[in-house]
Formats: structure tokens, sequence, C-alpha cells
């Protein structure tokens, strides 16, 4: 029985999306397929239609690594708009609670100290983390109200920018997992008047340089005036998104071995330890791996070459 024909190219790599206001990552992510002609695409963690910023989208055997890059942290900035609690948080949602803005910059800057290192996170109900296999949002579409832990996340930096009554604007640097809207939720609370997010912006996933980052405009143009050659040189390469793993050089036969799933002894001269990215002696990335304590090279997620 012949393979099923694939639908699209093999390109792989990543391209950094500056995604606009109003539309689904997953929506965004299928457009950029489309224009790569790629057979496969995967986003790294959704950006709520009201976002803006930095989504990078893996193609091909890219998509292999995305969870490296899902649990990353995140840069943001954030406008605040104080005295309004929405039942979503954000300014998509409708306005559940109005209080008057008697807050001060001092006291925001006072309230900001609690919110930074590592704090604990109730998850909005409008996330897409599961609950008996079905994302909270669609209870919370239902008007349903289900019981959610606390989660434990890092705020790295929680930086002041400007406060003009109503609106606080705010610049965050967080670990993985982390709502900003539930943190702009929780601040309001914190100063007694509520809070909602009115303008969110991702500035940067892991070390990836906003300045390569392309709107869906762009990439249409590109896409309608260039070939694929050119629209594939825009893709940033696989091994970026596991970057920040340490790199291992392997011989011509240690290459051939791991390229096939086997395990490898060696002598670890490195003395690396855990996950690292795997390169053959071509210095072709291969995939990633974990070193046991044993000095034993075992592969996890790995290129298909073929």
């Amino acid at each position: 029985m012949s393979k099923p024909r694939k639908k699209g190219r093999d390109v792989h790599g990543i391209f950094l999306l500056d995604k606009s206001q109003g539309m689904s990552s997953n929506d965004i992510m299928q457009k950029v397929k489309r224009l790569f002609n790629a057979n496969k695409a995967g986003h790294t963690g959704a950006l709520d239609p009201l976002a803006t910023g930095m989504l990078p989208i893996c193609l091909g055997e890219a998509t292999k690594f995305s969870q490296f890059l899902l649990d990353s942290d995140k840069r943001y900035l954030v406008t605040a708009k104080l005295g309004e609690r929405t039942d979503t948080s954000d300014s998509d949602g409708n306005v559940v609670q109005t209080r008057p803005v008697e807050v001060e910059t001092s006291q925001i800057l006072t309230a900001l100290e609690g919110f930074r290192g590592e704090i604990l996170q109730v998850p909005t109900m409008f996330s897409a983390l599961k609950h008996q296999g079905k994302p909270l949002y669609e209870y919370a579409r239902a008007g349903i109200t289900i019981e959610r832990e606390a989660r434990p996340i890092t705020i790295f930096e929680l930086k002041f920018i400007d406060y003009q009554a109503p609106y606080l604007h705010l610049e965050v640097h967080c670990s993985k997992g982390t709502y900003i809207r539930t943190l702009v939720d929780d601040l309001g609370e914190t100063l007694g008047c509520g809070a909602h997010v009115t303008m969110l912006r991702r500035l940067a996933v892991a070390d990836y340089p906003a300045d390569k980052m392309l709107t869906l405009e762009q990439l249409q143009q590109i896409a309608q005036a260039q070939s694929f050659d050119e629209m594939d040189a825009l893709l940033l390469p696989s091994d970026s998104a596991v970057s920040r793993l340490p790199k291992l050089m392997l011989t011509a036969e240690q290459s051939k071995a791991a390229g096939f799933g086997q395990r490898v002894k060696f002598d670890n001269p490195q003395n690396l330890y855990g996950q690292v990215r795997l390169f053959s002696d071509e210095n072709l990335f291969l995939g990633v791996a974990l070193i046991d304590p044993n000095n034993v090279i075992r592969p996890q997620r790995m290129i298909n070459f073929s």
C-alpha cells in the first residue's frame, strides 16, 4: 500500500510573525502555512485575538521543538485600564464591575512589589488549559466555573512605564504559564479599584530578535513578488528553538547511530549532562538528546532527513 502524498513542501524553520490584532493564533498560523506551502506547521503558544506581537511559527521538522519555545520566558508591553473589571480580564469581555479610581502612582509602585519574583497565580477561566479534555474557555462561555489550583510562575521583571489615570502602562518579563490578563486583574484587586487589559503586545520570546519579525501583510507581499527560495531565506534555523541548550558535536559514527535513534556511549570530555543540542561531524543539527549520568546519549527529538 503506497504512502499518502504529502500536501505541501518539505520546508523547515521558524518564521517570526508580528501578529496583528483581531485574529486567532491558529487562523494566522494556517495562513502562514499556506503562504509557504508547507506540509506541516505549528505555533508556540497562542496569543489572544486582542494581543499583537511576536508569534514564532514552526514549519516542518521545526515543529518538533515548538515545546521549548512554549516553555520559554516571554516579554510583554501591557496597558491596563483601572476602575473596570471584565469577565475575561481584557477589553474583549463584558464589564462586570465598576469602581472609582482613587489611586496614586506611589500606591501602584508599592503594589507592583508584591507581584515580582516567584508568585502563585490562579489561571483565568478564559484560558486554553483543559479540564476533562475541554478548554476552560468553553466552560466559561457556558457560564460554568471550574475550580483551578494556583500555579507557580516567575515575574523576572515588572517595570512601571507610565500612569495617566485610568490607564497604566507596564512591561513584563515572565516565565511560561503566566497570564498577563490575570496579573492585571490581580493587580486591580490589590489596588482596590479593579482593572483589565486594553492593549497587550508580546515583545519577545526567548532570545529571538524583534527586528526579524514580519507582519502577515508583509509576508503576503513577499509571497506575491518572490520565489519560495527567497521566502525560505526568512526562516530561522530549527535549532534556534533550542539555542539555550549546550551544543555537542558528534563524530561521523556517533552521528549515524544517534540519527537512527540509538543510544550512544561516549567519553563526555565536556562533562555535559541533561538536554543538549546534537550536531553532526559536518555541523548539521540532528536534534535534541539527553545525556544521562552514565555518559550515554539518549536521543529524544531527532530531525528526519528523509
